[in-house]
């Protein structure tokens, strides 16, 4: 398992998802990454805890609510 978190730069905290890794997770995250353009980083990372940048943490419960609350941020 792993974590998809989007963030805005030089903004405080994120969106994050807890996923299976995989080609589904990568192609999800390629897609939502060239939609939302270059201000906001979609990347994954193995624990919230070893990120502390990224804080404070929104976790959602869907690839569907990920992606709006990225789209909001």
């Amino acid at each position: 398992m792993c974590y998809i978190v989007a963030k805005r730069f030089k903004k405080s905290g994120c969106v994050a998802l807890k996923a299976k890794r995989g080609k589904e997770l990568a192609d999800f995250a390629s897609e939502l990454q060239e939609k939302l353009g270059d201000d906001i980083q979609v990347v994954a990372i193995t624990r919230p805890t070893a990120y502390g940048e990224y804080e404070p943490y929104h976790f959602v419960n869907s690839f569907e609510e990920f992606s709006y609350e990225a789209s909001r941020l």
